[in-house]
């Protein structure tokens, strides 16, 4: 796992591909995307670590945003085609109401540009090529909001929130919220689950250590995408079953609270797998076994 700075400008995709070459690995992927605009907390996935990424975008985001008041763009941030303006009226008891009406789980638009599929094809793809198919609205949970400055007709806030939400839907729901418009100007990704921006290193610093042979110096152990779920040492029978994709016993689910994973670790101490539950067997079942070149705890 590989927490990066995303620059502005660069596409999640982008910054895949630079860090295959730099680390000279074919098996490189992300977890959650960040638009080009965005800048902050990209997790890149090396190798291995490419099959847990899914733990990793189930977390709890931590967005910093800039949202523009009075002007409406067609994508929802500063990148779009403005289509709408309207006069600011809204002072800072008016903005900190909406936005605490925002709090909770909501129904919200995707944004039309946005790469959700319909029909098999990206929204954006449609967009572009002039079509604006029926957007069904998604439930999403924002648990806090935080004004953080308010330079009318600007406004600074930082937001937590499930994954799923668009930040450029709530800049552009707020806009109508207060009847003037608003559209994202400005967004960084500050946090995913347990993962931070301070803990992130830059491009530049990556290229350094790529260049000095040390890159993988910054990587961490991918069992760091599941540091919630309870951990298992197996006995090398036990190791072997899994292997082999067959059940083993192991600590009652009493034991592991609400958790439907565990982590499993062989008698040297490398993760060897993710299991499930079987409540029918009363057993732990093999989900992801991990071949055993990659790093343990």
């Amino acid at each position: 796992m590989l927490p990066l700075d995303k620059p502005a400008g660069w596409t999640s995709h982008d910054v895949v591909a630079h860090v295959r070459r730099l680390l000279r690995v074919r098996r490189v992927g992300h977890a959650g995307t960040l638009d080009p605009m965005a800048t902050g907390l990209l997790i890149v996935c090396v190798g291995q670590a490419t099959r847990v990424a899914e733990y990793v975008m189930r977390g709890i985001k931590v967005y910093r945003a800039q949202i523009r008041l009075g002007i409406t763009t067609d994508t929802d941030d500063a990148t779009g085609q403005v289509i709408a303006q309207g006069e600011v009226k809204a002072d800072e008891e008016a903005v900190r109401a909406a936005l605490t009406s925002f709090l909770g789980t909501i129904q919200q638009v995707p944004p039309l540009y946005s790469a959700i599929k319909r029909g098999g094809r990206p929204l954006y793809e449609l967009a572009r090529a002039g079509v604006e198919p029926p957007r069904e609205p998604r439930p999403v949970t924002i648990q806090r909001i935080d004004l953080l400055s308010w330079e009318p007709p600007e406004l600074t806030i930082e937001v937590t929130c499930s994954p799923g939400t668009y930040i450029r839907a709530l800049a552009r729901d707020l806009g109508q919220r207060l009847g003037c418009g608003a559209h994202l100007t400005g967004l960084v990704r500050l946090a995913s689950g347990h993962f931070t921006l301070e803990d992130a290193h830059t491009l530049e610093e990556v290229e350094a250590a790529s260049a000095e042979g040390r890159a993988a110096n910054l990587l961490l152990p991918m069992d760091e995408a599941l540091r919630d779920a309870p951990q298992f040492t197996v006995d090398a029978e036990a190791a072997q079953r899994i292997r082999h994709g067959q059940q083993i016993a192991g600590p009652p689910v009493a034991d592991v609270a609400a958790s439907p994973l565990l982590r499993a670790y062989a008698p040297t101490g490398e993760f060897l797998a993710i299991l499930t539950y079987d409540r029918r067997t009363k057993l732990w079942q093999p989900h992801k076994v991990f071949a055993a070149s990659q790093s343990g705890r």
